[in-house]
Formats: C-alpha cells, sequence, structure tokens
C-alpha cells in the first residue's frame, strides 16, 4: 500500500520523483485491476500530466473518486445504467478542494447502485473471492491494492469504515457536514457522508484535514493513551467468534499499553435509533430518488426498487418521529462519551464475507452515522484465514481530533502487539 503522508513528504524533500510513483502505480494496475476492478473509469497518464502542473501539500499524488461524486473531467454514473456515461459540468466541491490542495484525480472508482445494496464488480485484494465491502468498495479495495494512496468515499450507513475494515486499510468518516456533500448524488440528506480512504490513520487525518480545511494532521503530535471506552455488545450488532476474539485481543494490547479502559453500556434509546436509521434513510431515498424510481424503474435492482417503494409508504409522521428519536439519540450520545475520551467497536460483524452477492452487514455503523459523530477504522488485526478484522473508533460530534489521535494511538499498540 502507498502511504499519502510518507509519499508527500518524500517529494517535498525530492527523496523520491512524481513519474517514479504513476510507474509504480501504472505496474499494478496492469497486474492486478482486471481481478480486483476498482476502477469505474481511469485516466492514469491525465492524472500524472496533472500531477506535475498542480502545487499544494498533495504534490501532484494521485486521488481516487467513488463514483456517486461529481467530476468534470471522468463520467460519473452513480452505480446506475440510468446515468451510464453521464458527464459532468463541474467536479462536487470535494473534489475541487482536493484539486486545490494539489492532488490529481486519477479515475473513478466502482460505487454499488447509488452507494447502496446492489454490488458492483469489485473484489477484495486480500481474497478475490470475498467482497470488498460497499459502498465504497473501489476506493477501499483500490487503497488495498496499491493503486493510489488516497481516495473519497461516502457512508449513509456503514459505507467507508465496513470497506475500509474488509480491505484492512483506514477509513475515516469524519463529523457530518464537516466535508461538502455539494456534487454528491444525495440518497439521504440526513445521513450521506463524504469520507476518506488512506494506508493508515495517519494518511487520512493529512487528507481529510486539508479538505476540511481543519487542523486534523497527527504525525507531529505526541499523544498520550486515551482513556477507551469498550462498548458492550449492542442487541443489534452481533460480532462472530473471530471478530470477538479480535475485540478482546484489542483491549488486551490497549490496557498492556497503558490505556485506561472502561465498558460501557448503551441506553435503550439507542436500539430505538436503530431502528430509525432506516426509516429516516428509505424515506429521504425514496424522494431523492424520485426521478429515477418514475422514468427508469425496470433499470433500477429489485432490492433498490424494493425500498423505494417501501419508503413510499413511509408517513411524514412517522419520519418526523423517527427525526426526534435521532435528536433524543444524539443527547444521550453527548452523555455517554463525556465520560470517556473514544468508544471503541468492532467496524464489522466479522471479517469479509465470501462471494460477492453481498457487501456485508453495516449493524456497526449505521447508528453512528445516524449520531453523525466521526468514525474512523482502525486497521492491523487479520482473521486466522489472512482476511482483515477492524476496530471502530468513535468520538463525541465535532471532536475529529481526538477521534484520528486515539485512532492512530490504537493502530500502533495493534502493530506492536
Amino acid at each position: 500500500m502507498l502511504s499519502a503522508l510518507d509519499l508527500a513528504r518524500a517529494l517535498e524533500q525530492g527523496s523520491e520523483r512524481l513519474d517514479a510513483i504513476y510507474d509504480g502505480i501504472a505496474e499494478r494496475i496492469a497486474k492486478r485491476e482486471g481481478e480486483i476492478r476498482a476502477f469505474a473509469s481511469l485516466d492514469l497518464e491525465r492524472a500524472r500530466a496533472a500531477g506535475h502542473a498542480v502545487c499544494g501539500p498533495l504534490r501532484g499524488l494521485p486521488l481516487a473518486v467513488k463514483d456517486n461524486i461529481e467530476t468534470g473531467d471522468h463520467p460519473t454514473a452513480y452505480g446506475s445504467p440510468i446515468h451510464a456515461g453521464h458527464r459532468p459540468a463541474v467536479d462536487a466541491a470535494a473534489v475541487a478542494l482536493a484539486r486545490r490542495a494539489g492532488a490529481a484525480i486519477i479515475g473513478k472508482t466502482v460505487t454499488t447502485e447509488f452507494a447502496f445494496f446492489s454490488p458492483g464488480p469489485t473484489r477484495n485484494p486480500h481474497n478475490p473471492d470475498h467482497t470488498p465491502g460497499g459502498s465504497s468498495s473501489g476506493s477501499a479495495a483500490g487503497i488495498a491494492a496499491g493503486f493510489f494512496p488516497l481516495a473519497l468515499g461516502t457512508q449513509t450507513g456503514g459505507s467507508v469504515v465496513r470497506p475500509a475494515s474488509f480491505c484492512g486499510v483506514a477509513g475515516f468518516k469524519p463529523t457530518f457536514g464537516r466535508l461538502p456533500t455539494v456534487g454528491l448524488k444525495i440518497f439521504s440528506w440526513s445521513l450521506d457522508t463524504l469520507g476518506v480512504f488512506g494506508k493508515g490513520v495517519r494518511d487520512v487525518a493529512f487528507g481529510a484535514g486539508l479538505l476540511a480545511a481543519r487542523d486534523w494532521r497527527i504525525d507531529n503530535t505526541e499523544a498520550g493513551a486515551p482513556h477507551l471506552g469498550f462498548l458492550e455488545p449492542q442487541p443489534w450488532a452481533q460480532a462472530d467468534d473471530e471478530m470477538t476474539a479480535a475485540f478482546d485481543r484489542a483491549r488486551d494490547l490497549a490496557l498492556r499499553a497503558g490505556a485506561r479502559v472502561t465498558t460501557v453500556s448503551l441506553p435503550p434509546v439507542f436500539r430505538e435509533a436503530f431502528a430509525a436509521h432506516k426509516t429516516i434513510q428509505d424515506y429521504e431515498a425514496t424522494r431523492a430518488l424520485a426521478a429515477e424510481r418514475d422514468l427508469a424503474p425496470e433499470r433500477i435492482s429489485d432490492v433498490l426498487l424494493e425500498t423505494l417503494d417501501e419508503g413510499a409508504t413511509i408517513q411524514a409522521s412517522d419520519y418526523d418521529a423517527a427525526q426526534e428519536t435521532a435528536l433524543a439519540a444524539r443527547r444521550a450520545c453527548a452523555e455517554v462519551m463525556s465520560s470517556v475520551d473514544v468508544l471503541v467497536t468492532p467496524s464489522a460483524p466479522g471479517a469479509a464475507p465470501e462471494g460477492l452477492a453481498s457487501t456485508g452487514s453495516s449493524v456497526f455503523n449505521r447508528v453512528w452515522t445516524l449520531m453523525g459523530v466521526p468514525a474512523v477504522n482502525v486497521p492491523g488485526l487479520m482473521s486466522p484465514t489472512g482476511l482483515p478484522l477492524g476496530m471502530q473508533v468513535l468520538a463525541p460530534f465535532g471532536r475529529d481530533r481526538t477521534a484520528l489521535l486515539a485512532a492512530d494511538w490504537l493502530e500502533t499498540c495493534l502493530a506492536d502487539g
């Protein structure tokens, strides 16, 4: 994998050449893309040329963009045949900001249909017989395969944290609203959040901080051992034996490294909030995709069509009640998190499932997306069969740097263990 932070430093110091980076990427893509299928569109040489022409802290490094985020120089189909060949007039805001920071857009990465459940063709680089997760399938898999050092994704349920966990990379979903969603194909305006993928936590902190114009960079910070709240099993989110063992190992390693560890339980309102997530998501998706549903229902997958039809039956009063539940849960969330620096949970029920028919379950992520809090997948642990198992670090709303510092500390802890 490629470290964006290390490469940017090497380019700044003159110890690495941009062409050498692109040459290495070209070799890896030529060798593995036919199997991994991370890209929806790719123009490596245009990115190379753009990289030589830009300035900024990213120094021409390639950035991949999930195909539900609009780009002016690449097609944006949103993972749907309805929009095949669509060419936006301009970039999404986040893409424009990335270019200002010195990124060169290498291509668009595969997303599930409208960033929902229906999978694309992407495979997991650790074992191509397994899913890379979704909906940010290509972004996570491409980082793991060494095709690019940074990628943009989105999360409505668990679409950054879960594929990052399955592919063994860092995935950072910032606080809701910290990265602009202008130019994103909206699925649920109350939930959709842009995120960043990279090799490690310091890489995503570096990249996301540039896009958000916030002091999220953590590589020059000496952080002490955090106070970690390890969540008790939640009724709606059951981990398998491998993930349970990994979670216990992470806790043991953190204790040995000097962290203060507390077991934390969630109040009952979180169970209601978990159900509220689906009500809010489906109600909004039905409206966000009203044109597609009306004009080309035959080109929508059965699973999405069923969701849109179910969403159409949700009454406005039920939607409003779900939003009230979410508000109550956010108040409870702030209280729960006030006693620790961050919470730690599994990022997914287990390792990436075998097969490509499903992108896996987001049960460990949905309620936290609804809370709007920053979430980081911390890579480093592996299953006995060689598949990654990620730990999810969560911080209070707006405390993104806290989340990143704790996640970086835990990543080091897991690597040393």
